[in-house]
């Protein structure tokens, strides 16, 4: 099969096999999904121009799938691996403009074992999400820049209104298109002006009505960037730095590692591989020929070089000069053109080298879903580790549940009041009408009309020591509550810590009950 190039069959096999292999083993072995996946099935009550913290698209995303598949534990690890997939197909996209589909695919092989396609794949946030439409928007900006079609351009600044509506850090990824324009020269041409005033109307169409949820609501997500980029101090910034270098090189260690395997292979096998097509050509300087790098043009390689290395290098130089804080998570985006750079380690007959790759980035994906799987959940609850893999969602649900009939019996349970963590747990696990009414505020919670939340009655929940402490709201509806009380559950099994699981009982109104 691998004889002949490979088209978007094969691609489209192997993109499904990692998003099958990664989401049925962590839907396996988790309880819970991680924090940012909680998030968003929270968030994705309501369809909204914008929400508290970030801009919508990933929420309505989520919102379609549980509308089509329900509300559980597992989805944000379906969601999440589904947008890895995707932002994978449009590197494939761009590859087979750049090189042949040997290549194309081994560069596609070779990023997915990176841990932003493959382990922190699984989790679905803003960051994930966002892999597909900045891929997309490289391959289109390659398009547009080579071909100067208008309607190149046109699809480049849809989807980068797209990009945006996800997380405003797209602007990273646009400044690299500027710089590699204005370095290729192609900014002295007028077509390319043309072409940049197109993208850049459908860009504003796109994004205008986000626009003008941000002016209605004082531009919140822009205030909460702003807040997250405090590091406390110009050292504690260097710190943040170094740790985020560090944190990328162990991210992208995987890749390198299949480059390493693939070249002790090479070495100990040479270029033939038993059974392949391949064994009959006679190379007498293998050796001596080009790395793969090298068959690419020019130009390509110069766009490659400075659209794949300038978000990187850039947010480090901002972040020397400014002193700002980095977290590992913000980088998710800025490695998604790293295969290509493995194609300056591989030479040789296409098709042995391409099995080679496949079989190596299909046993690093499995020991690493594996592993994962294996570490988050059974050896997790052996040793009663608090991870948010092993949190006792369904049981603190239950517990929360029955004393809501305790105290509201015949009434369904709409309301939960809690932090986006428990209240997501207990919301889940009790039915697909239940919401969160986020610590008690109307603006991370718009779901709600303002004034309503607790217009029917509401189940309140918090922990001191489960991660899920009080806002100083809910303290206060938990002081004022008529039936209040806490119950202990274990976190992780027996060796695990407890949960103080602080509950009450908001009755409804005088005005719900009349409407009954």
């Amino acid at each position: 099969m691998l004889a002949r190039p490979p088209g978007a069959a094969l691609v489209l096999l192997c993109l499904l096999g990692m998003v099958v292999l990664w989401t049925t083993l962590c839907a396996l072995s988790h309880s819970a999904p991680d924090l940012d996946g909680m998030e968003e099935l929270v968030w994705a009550a309501s369809l909204e121009l914008g929400y508290a913290k970030h801009p919508p698209l990933p929420s309505w995303f989520m919102h379609l799938a549980t509308e089509l598949l329900g509300r559980t534990v597992w989805l944000p690890f379906l969601m999440g691996q589904l947008f890895s997939a995707l932002g994978l197909w449009f590197v494939w996209k761009l590859g087979r403009d750049l090189t042949t589909p040997h290549r194309a695919l081994i560069a596609v092989l070779l990023v997915s074992t990176t841990a932003y396609f493959s382990l922190r794949g699984t989790i679905y946030n803003h960051n994930t999400a966002q892999l597909w439409s900045i891929t997309a928007s490289i391959w289109l900006c390659h398009r547009a820049l080579r071909g100067g079609r208008m309607r190149d351009w046109a699809l480049l600044g849809a989807v980068g209104g797209l990009a945006m509506l996800t997380k405003y850090s797209a602007l990273i990824q646009f400044a690299a298109f500027f710089l590699y324009a204005l370095r290729s020269g192609a900014l002295r041409q007028p077509a390319t002006w043309r072409g940049i005033a197109v993208a850049a109307a459908l860009f504003l169409l796109v994004l205008s009505p986000h626009l003008w949820w941000l002016d209605q609501h004082h531009f919140a997500p822009l205030r909460y960037a702003d807040a997250s980029l405090d590091a406390g101090g110009r050292l504690a910034a260097l710190k943040d730095l170094l740790d985020f270098t560090l944190d990328q090189a162990g991210r992208l260690a995987p890749m390198v590692l299949a480059l390493a395997a693939w070249a002790l292979w090479r070495k100990c096998r040479g270029d033939r591989a038993p059974g392949h097509a391949a064994n009959d050509e006679r190379f007498t300087a293998a050796d001596a020929a080009p790395r793969y790098w090298h068959g690419l043009a020019a130009e390509d390689r110069q766009f490659l070089l400075w659209v794949g290395l300038a978000p990187f290098l850039s947010t480090v130089l901002v972040s020397v000069v400014l002193g700002s804080r980095l977290e590992a998570s913000w980088a998710s985006t800025f490695f998604v053109l790293f295969g290509f750079y493995g194609l300056g380690w591989l030479r040789g007959p296409e098709t042995v080298q391409l099995r080679r790759i496949l079989i190596l980035a299909a046993a690093l994906h499995l020991l690493m879903a594996v592993g994962y799987a294996v570490a988050r959940g059974p050896i997790a609850q052996w040793t009663g580790h608090a991870s948010r893999s092993t949190y006792p969602g369904p049981t603190l649900a239950a517990h929360a549940l029955r004393h809501w009939q305790d105290h509201q019996p015949g009434r369904p349970l709409r309301v939960v009041v809690s932090n986006t963590w428990l209240g997501g747990n207990i919301a889940v696990h009790t039915g697909p009408d239940t919401l969160v009414w986020i610590d008690a505020s109307d603006e991370q919670s718009p779901w709600f009309a303002p004034g309503t939340a607790l217009r029917c009655g509401a189940l309140l929940a918090f922990s001191e020591r489960g991660r899920a402490a009080p806002a100083p709201a809910v303290r206060a509806l938990y002081d004022a509550a008529p039936w209040k009380g806490v119950d202990e559950v274990r976190w992780s099994g027996p060796k695990g810590r407890v949960i103080d699981l602080h509950w009450a009982v908001l009755p409804a109104t005088p005005d719900c009950l009349k409407n009954d």
